[in-house]
């Protein structure tokens, strides 16, 4: 485990593109020069190009504390429903550098800076004190189990496959190996980072004071520590949805009371069961005032998420399917769940046509083949619509639970058990069993 003698910096991939237009609010150094105001740089030629000067990478310093810059154009919610584009103001240095045929714009902070603005942009400030501590360690140790992942894999030279392959299968996921040339990523692929947020809340700066430097260990390193917005009544194991290297401490776990046994989900029959019963839980609620401190405006967009249910037309389905995996089925006569998870989220999923029939995993990769965006989860179940004379299903249902992979802290979850009065090492020891507190730097 590394250890810290003072708060470490991080940086984010902020956005990336042909043309980066910013504003500084304030005064910025760049090589030896004053900069403030409107600023504009594209790419050319292999270089950065702005102010009538060429260049390999161009680093913005705020010359005094608080000093602010505002991109244009910043996407949030990167193939998701709500996606959307925002002007969007950070704090701390700007670095712009060439990336293949892009101008990538980086921002590089203090970690507890950085970690304000993801709470805050994670979850209402009017969550409990509780919920936001819980968050901030989790968040802290997330972000810094992945510094020490990218450092160690760039002195190895590791080269990261996230796929396996077959004439008949594609069993892939997505994780954060992509990031090479900065720490994480400012979307909900990595933690969601908004930079300042348009009320400062000192209930988050609380929270992030208080827990300053803490995050949660086990067997020597720091946790992993993954999280998603409901679980539907259980969590998840983590190689069920990356890379089957499992970690003691991201187990399966009833979200509801000590003593809960969960069903063995991966059987099929209890899966079926669990899935189509509204079983208690923590995220089990439809309590307005505690999931709008969960749910920012445009998350609230989605409804129904602790049970579900899409449906799609022959037609619908079968051109959703091609498109996405890019291979023609004919029409599709059967969705069959070959493998399932702890939480009865499908790992590998057999896609039956008329023409092909060809197995999908893991988890995301079948959220994505099965919808325009994200299904919400892969922990569902298919009911066929009435075949005509050929034996082809006029349609299907997707019926199914819970929202995002489920590993880790359920966000939902964890709201409730903050309102209920759990303090905030009850909920993470309650998501992350086995793992402990530990304060790394002061």
């Amino acid at each position: 485990m590394p250890h810290y003698d003072s708060e470490p910096q991080v940086t984010v991939g902020i956005v990336s593109g042909q043309k980066i237009q910013f504003v500084l609010n304030h005064v910025y150094l760049a090589k030896g020069d004053r900069v403030t105001g409107s600023q504009a740089v594209e790419f050319s030629e292999g270089a950065i190009r702005g102010n009538g000067n060429r260049y390999r990478q161009l680093v913005l310093r705020p010359a005094s504390q608080g000093a602010a810059c505002a991109l244009s154009d910043v996407t949030i919610g990167v193939n998701f429903h709500w996606e959307r584009k925002e002007t969007q103001t950070f704090l701390g240095t700007l670095r712009l550098v060439v990336e293949a045929d892009k101008i990538c714009a980086i921002n590089e902070l203090p970690v507890e800076d950085y970690l304000e603005s993801v709470i805050s942009s994670e979850m209402s400030a009017t969550s409990s004190l509780q919920l936001l501590k819980a968050h901030a360690v989790i968040s802290r140790s997330w972000l810094l189990a992945q510094m020490e992942k990218r450092r160690l894999a760039q002195e190895r030279g590791d080269n990261f496959f996230s796929f396996i392959r077959k004439d008949n299968m594609l069993i892939r996921w997505y994780d954060r190996e992509d990031h090479t040339i900065f720490d994480v990523c400012a979307d909900d692929h990595c933690q969601r980072y908004q930079g300042i947020i348009k009320e400062t809340s000192s209930h988050v700066a609380e929270a992030i004071r208080q827990t300053r430097g803490q995050i949660l260990t086990a067997d020597g390193e720091i946790c992993d520590a993954r999280f998603s917005k409901c679980c539907g009544g259980a969590t998840e194991e983590f190689e069920y949805c990356w890379e089957d290297t499992p970690k003691s401490y991201l187990k399966a776990v009833a979200d509801h009371g000590p003593g809960t046994v969960l069903p063995d989900l991966r059987v099929e029959a209890n899966a079926e069961r669990w899935i189509r019963s509204s079983v208690p839980s923590y995220c089990n609620t439809t309590d307005r005032r505690v999931l709008s401190q969960v749910l920012n405006d445009y998350d609230q967009e989605t409804t129904d998420f602790y049970r579900w249910k899409v449906s799609y037309t022959q037609q619908e389905l079968s051109e959703l399917i091609t498109t996405k995996l890019k291979i023609d089925f004919g029409h599709i006569l059967d969705l069959v769940p070959l493998e399932r998870g702890k939480s009865g989220r499908i790992v590998k999923l057999k896609i039956v046509g008329s023409e092909r029939t060809f197995i999908i995993g893991k988890e995301l990769e079948i959220r994505r083949a099965l919808s325009a965006t994200h299904l919400y989860s892969s922990a569902f179940v298919v009911d066929k619509h009435p075949a005509d004379a050929r034996g082809i299903p006029a349609g299907f249902d997707i019926v199914g639970a819970g929202w995002g992979h489920g590993v880790g802290l359920c966000q939902i979850g964890a709201a409730m058990m903050g309102e209920q009065g759990f303090g905030y090492d009850d909920i993470l020891l309650h998501y992350y069993q086995g793992a402990q507190i530990t304060q790394i730097y002061k």
